[in-house]
């Protein structure tokens, strides 16, 4: 058994097409000073015409595989954390195990909406750490404009299309994840959900007449809780990982709105200084949104070797999750 799981490789995808506010304008009722005043996105990724869930994963998986220098064969676990598969059933997880070629890994999904890669993350770490799995792929994708009522001022300026991907083995050195604190409430799933295509609510011709196959949400109730648990949840991290917040590197927060991310950092006593922020290019990306920053981040050099950063997140469900990860990588 490992007494830890290394972050060896990263990479992300993203879709050729950006749907810029301008370009809203010219659809439905908004402006970009009233966009980026509210959420502080500029731009967003819009997936086309075969660039579905597995084939963003895919691609941000093979970047991951590079960077860490495996082959595909060498994986023996895949992990997708998503809220958009390919289809209801399988797991879009054994799709990017073929794509990629690792014919002999495992594969299943994780769903925990935005806060997808960290309850992902702490998977893969504990598979790792345990012995259950020594090589692994972690994506995370949402393809969550294919939900989007488009007529919908509300939520139609909030998301984009994206994929991040780890990779994950063995470490006798402090490296990866060092604490994890997730949490949920499922009393406040109405908050924000897709009612129509489940066994609940089988989609129907009038439902879908309805519009309840487009993701809706409560915005102001969204924030509270959102500010709230993700600042609790960060602090509980740090304090388990036994540091504080002096010592926190980086702060990669889920990538919702501007403000959600403003307010938390506050509440960590925290300068925006040290708070990573790509939303403005990217919009809401769900549970690609932590890793995505994540590897640009990196690009940037924002990281340095033992480096602690501070992953966060909220989503629907109600899920929230934070982690303290340890950059082990030059």
């Amino acid at each position: 058994m490992a007494n830890f799981a290394a972050i060896t490789g990263w990479g992300m995808a993203v879709p050729e097409r950006v749907l810029t506010n301008a370009d809203l304008e010219r659809t439905v009722e908004t402006s970009d000073e009233w966009i980026q005043t509210r959420t502080g996105i500029r731009e967003r990724r819009i997936a086309g015409p075969g660039e579905h869930t597995s084939a963003l994963s895919i691609a941000a998986g093979r970047a991951a595989l590079a960077r860490a220098g495996l082959d595909a064969a060498q994986i023996d676990t895949v992990i997708l954390a998503t809220c958009t598969p390919d289809r209801p059933f399988p797991a879009t997880a054994c799709a990017v195990q073929a794509g990629i070629g690792a014919r002999r890994a495992a594969a299943f999904d994780v769903v925990a909406a935005c806060s997808g890669f960290i309850y992902g993350l702490q998977v893969a770490t504990s598979m790792v750490r345990s012995g259950a799995a020594r090589n692994v792929l972690f994506v995370a994708c949402d393809i969550f404009t294919h939900f989007i009522n488009w007529n919908d001022r509300n939520t139609c300026v909030l998301f984009g299309d994206g994929a991040g991907a780890v990779v994950l083995q063995p470490s006798d050195e402090p490296a990866g994840l060092i604490s994890c604190v997730l949490g949920a409430d499922g009393g406040q799933e109405d908050l924000m959900a897709v009612d129509a295509g489940g066994t609940r609510l089988p989609a129907t011709p009038e439902l879908l007449e309805q519009g309840r196959q487009y993701v809706y949400m409560n915005g102001r109730e969204i924030f509270k809780h959102a500010v709230r648990e993700m600042a609790a949840s960060a602090l509980d991290a740090i304090q388990a990982a036994g540091l504080s917040t002096d010592d926190i590197a980086l702060i990669i927060p889920h990538q919702a709105n501007l403000r959600i991310i403003e307010a938390t950092a506050k509440r960590l006593e925290t300068p925006m200084d040290r708070v990573f922020v790509n939303l403005d290019r990217y919009g809401n990306t769900s549970a690609a949104s932590v890793p995505i920053a994540l590897v640009e981040a990196v690009e940037q050099q924002r990281l340095r070797k033992g480096d602690y950063v501070l992953l966060t997140a909220f989503g629907g469900g109600l899920t929230w999750a934070s982690a303290v990860i340890r950059w082990s990588a030059e």
